[in-house]
C-alpha cells in the first residue's frame, strides 16, 4: 500500500487573538500523530495556499482568511478532500452558524439578525431582549470587540453604530442566558468528547466568561450535550469542533457559539490522536 501524502496548512497568526501557541500546539500534535499512522504531511502556513498550488489531494486545515477558505472550496469542488471543509468553515461565521443551528431546531438561545446601519431599539424591545450578546455577523471573532455583552437597548444601539463604522455589515444578537458556562471539544465519529467549566480553569481568550460568574455545577445530562454537539457539527459539517453552551437551573443545554477547529488548549494530549484518526479515516474511507 502507498504512503498517503497529505497537505497540512496552519493557520495565521492574526486568527488566533491570545491562542498563537495554542492553536500551533495542536497542529504540531495532530500532524505528529498522522505520521505515527504512515502518512506523510507536507506542512504549509495559511498564505501559502494562495501564493501555491497545493499539490496534495488530501488536505487537514485550520484556515480563516476568507481567501483561503474559497480556495478551500474551489478545491473541493474540484475534487479534493478537505477536513475541516471550507464550507463547514464558513458555515461557522456568526450569522451562518445562528440561522443553520436555529432552522435545524439545534438548542441555541433566542437571537436576532439585524443590520447595523439600523437604530434596534424597537426590534430588541419587541423580542423582550434587555441583557443580551451582539457579535459581528459576517466572521468568526477576531477581537475583543467582535462580541460585546449590553444591559439595555441605548447600550445596543451605540454598539451597533460601533460595528458599522468598523465596516461589519449585520450582528447576531442573542438574549442573555442565565446559567453555568461550559466549554466542549469534541471529533465527529470517535469516542473523543470532553467538557469543562472555563470559570474553574480560568481558561478565556477574551475574559468575557466573567459575566456568567463561577460555575455552580448545575446537574445535566452530558449524553443530551454530547449529542447536541454531534448534531450541531453535522448541520454545519465539520468534524473538528468545540464551543459553548448554557446549562440553566433546570438543567436545559443551548449552544451559545461553535466552532470549527478550536485551539483544545485542555485536552490537546489527549485528542491529537483521536483528530489524527479521523482525518486519516475521512481520507481513505
Amino acid at each position: 500500500m502507498s504512503e498517503l501524502v497529505i497537505a497540512g496548512i496552519r493557520r495565521g497568526n492574526q486568527f488566533s487573538p491570545n491562542h498563537i501557541g495554542n492553536d500551533a500546539a495542536i497542529f504540531s500534535l495532530v500532524t505528529e500523530h498522522l505520521r505515527h499512522l504512515g502518512c506523510h504531511v507536507n506542512e504549509y502556513i495559511e498564505s501559502d495556499l494562495i501564493t501555491q498550488n497545493i499539490q496534495e489531494k488530501s488536505i487537514f486545515n485550520m484556515v480563516r482568511d476568507w481567501q483561503s477558505i474559497h480556495k478551500l472550496q474551489k478545491m473541493e469542488d474540484e475534487g479534493y478532500t478537505v477536513i475541516n471543509s471550507g464550507y463547514g468553515i464558513e458555515n461557522c461565521t456568526r450569522e451562518k452558524m445562528t440561522r443553520l443551528l436555529m432552522s435545524n431546531h439545534i438548542s441555541h438561545p433566542r437571537s436576532l439578525i439585524l443590520p447595523t446601519n439600523e437604530d434596534p431599539t424597537n426590534e430588541l424591545e419587541k423580542a423582550g431582549f434587555y441583557n443580551c450578546w451582539i457579535k459581528r455577523g459576517d466572521f468568526h471573532a477576531i477581537h475583543r470587540e467582535d462580541v460585546t455583552y449590553v444591559r439595555n437597548p441605548e447600550e445596543a444601539k451605540s454598539i451597533l453604530k460601533e460595528y458599522a463604522i468598523r465596516g461589519i455589515p449585520n450582528v447576531v444578537i442573542n438574549e442573555h442566558l442565565v446559567g453555568d458556562l461550559i466549554k466542549f471539544y469534541g471529533v465527529t465519529n470517535s469516542d473523543f468528547f470532553y467538557w469543562f467549566y472555563p470559570s474553574n480553569l480560568h481558561h478565556s481568550k477574551f475574559g468575557l466568561e466573567i459575566i456568567n460568574g463561577t460555575a455552580k455545577g448545575i446537574p445535566f445530562d452530558e449524553a443530551l450535550l454530547r449529542q447536541t454537539c454531534s448534531d450541531a457539527a453535522k448541520v454545519l459539517n465539520i468534524h473538528i469542533y468545540g464551543g459553548d453552551c448554557i446549562v440553566s437551573e433546570d438543567g436545559s443545554i443551548r449552544l451559545i457559539d461553535f466552532n470549527d477547529w478550536p485551539s483544545f488548549a485542555p485536552c490537546r494530549n489527549d485528542a491529537a490522536p483521536y483528530i489524527a484518526k479521523r482525518i486519516r479515516d475521512l481520507i481513505t474511507k
